[in-house]
């Protein structure tokens, strides 16, 4: 078992934002977690990553007790998020922001993994000297993941990444979701786009008001008629 979440509890002043949340993410699965805007799934990833405070439960990766970990040492030990909304540092040059992801590494594969990167992502090759603020919405997305990987992480968490995009950027976003769970990246997917993440998803949590109130694998969730009723549209 790679992440084990136990009875997770996080609060924003007096509001509880998670309540008892427990779940767990194997090696090499693709992991999804669906509900509506306001259940927490965004405050779980910033609770995972270290920049939201817990205020009860454990957190363990590969068995080691992370709770109380400093964000850094949890990015040393193979955990990176791609926050919702992107966040590139707009200033920047493309190839400056991928450059910052592999900060705390060294040595000849970086640059391979640079061009990895500039391989998953074309167009990211085309555009390496501009800002990355000049780039579009969906071409922010890219960059945002590939920062990420290029921190070599062993989990992957993914904040939303179809927010804000045209459906065929969209899809072309969750075809590298796809692609890279097929290549065994191991990865938490935050997702308000119910169908496309449960399609995916090797397993998955519905997640109400800090609270996991469903879970299963991906294709007998989208099946389910509650979930079709609530999430679906169906």
């Amino acid at each position: 078992m790679l992440l084990e979440i136990d009875d997770l509890a996080s609060h924003y002043g007096r509001i509880q934002a998670l309540d008892g949340i427990s779940l767990n993410v194997q090696e090499g699965e693709l992991v999804a977690l669906v509900g509506a805007n306001g259940a927490g799934k965004t405050t779980l990833l910033r609770a995972l990553s270290g920049v939201q405070p817990v205020s009860g439960g454990r957190i363990r990766f590969e068995g080691v007790d992370i709770t109380r970990l400093s964000p850094e040492r949890r990015v040393a030990l193979g955990i990176a998020q791609v926050p919702e909304g992107r966040q590139v540092f707009a200033p920047l040059s493309v190839e400056d922001n991928l450059r910052l992801g592999a900060y705390r590494r060294q040595g000849a594969d970086v640059a391979a993994d640079m061009d990895r990167m500039y391989q998953l992502f074309p167009v990211l090759f085309k555009k390496r000297e501009l800002p990355a603020g000049t780039l579009s919405g969906g071409q922010q997305q890219m960059l945002a993941i590939a920062r990420a990987l290029m921190s070599a992480p062993r989990l992957l968490l993914l904040d939303e990444p179809s927010m804000g995009l045209a459906p065929l950027l969209v899809e072309e976003i969750f075809r590298v979701v796809a692609g890279l769970r097929d290549q065994g990246v191991t990865i938490f997917l935050v997702e308000q786009n119910a169908h496309a993440a449960l399609a995916l998803a090797d397993r998955a949590y519905v997640m109400e008001t800090g609270q996991v109130v469903m879970e299963g694998a991906g294709v007998e969730l989208q099946a389910d008629e509650r979930v079709k009723a609530a999430y679906l549209g169906l």
